[in-house]
């Protein structure tokens, strides 16, 4: 087992999943997330970028796997990304060896790297609420609610809570406030777009970009995205064998090839130089090293 322990949060990698644990103080985005479960089948790749003071471990997933992702739409900054770990500076030698890991497992699994037709995660748990600026979202797996608060123009506010049946959802759509610009997290509804801005639109809450709490509209988004129609079958199936990761036919017997048994060797040696250096502890070198011995 590989683990890593950071303020940032706690990463651990079994070889088949990757437990993501925030940390105390993590962005409002990670907190509202909770502990996430990501399936090897899941992951594209996985990598480590050194820095000055440390670096940043980074899960790359596969195009269409997670709701989240999807609802924000290359969005997020690294801060709210539950996929990305701040590592500090004597940490680096163990997020190494995480991603040699990762990697070993993506290869020996033999998990493409393309997106896949349906999510392979669940999406956030219920229910969920979240947003800012002219009100708060919330939902519960059938119903969509939007409170207003007294900054909410009157068009909102006239007709009290705006609550709406999943059904009578078509999509739904995530903008961070960017610069000078408002965001707003928008529900697009069965029979047809709203043409009024976002400030006017009842299906809409603007986001303005006050605080970090106004990014937990993306949950929201997400949670709404991962049940719509379309999706709920995709999240009824099993998601430990996804057809786009199994092979034809079934592989013979497995025996480990010429070069994985002198990667595993060369990863033995490279754990007892860390060791030797003071980068891992006496415990985290056995436990990687009967890892990797297993693996022999």
């Amino acid at each position: 087992m590989a683990e890593i322990i950071q303020r940032d949060g706690t990463w651990t990698f079994d070889g088949e999943t990757v437990r993501i644990v925030p940390g105390g103080k993590a962005h409002p985005v990670r907190l509202a997330l909770g502990e996430l479960a990501v399936p090897v089948q899941a992951l594209a790749g996985v990598s480590f970028e050194p820095e000055r003071k440390g670096g940043r471990l980074r899960l790359r997933l596969r195009g269409g796997a997670c709701p989240v992702l999807r609802a924000a739409d290359g969005r997020l900054k690294d801060g709210a990304d539950p996929y990305v770990l701040a590592v500090e500076k004597d940490r680096t030698g163990v997020a190494e060896y995480f991603v040699d890991e990762v990697r070993n497992a993506l290869l020996i699994e033999q998990v493409p790297e393309g997106p896949v037709d349906r999510f392979l995660l669940p999406g956030p748990s219920l229910p969920v609420s979240g947003g800012g600026g002219d009100g708060t979202a919330s939902f519960d797996g059938e119903t969509v609610r939007l409170t207003w608060n007294w900054k909410a123009e009157e068009s909102k506010t006239a007709s009290g809570p705006a609550t709406f049946p999943l059904a009578r959802i078509a999509g739904v759509r995530w903008l961070p406030s960017i610069g000078l610009e408002n965001g707003y997290l928008r529900f697009e509804p069965v029979d047809g777009p709203v043409s009024a801005p976002p400030k006017y639109d009842p299906y809409s809450l603007e986001l303005w970009g006050l605080s970090k709490k106004e990014y937990t509209a993306v949950v929201v988004a997400a949670a709404v995205l991962a049940r719509l129609p379309q999706a709920r079958t995709a999240l009824d199936a099993p998601v430990e064998a996804p057809a786009l990761t199994k092979a034809p036919e079934p592989a013979p017997a497995a025996v480990p090839p010429a070069d994985d048994h002198d990667v595993l060797l060369r990863r033995l040696r490279e754990l007892g130089e860390l060791h030797r250096a003071g980068v891992l502890t006496d415990e985290e070198f056995s436990t990687a090293k009967q890892a990797i011995l297993s693996r022999m």
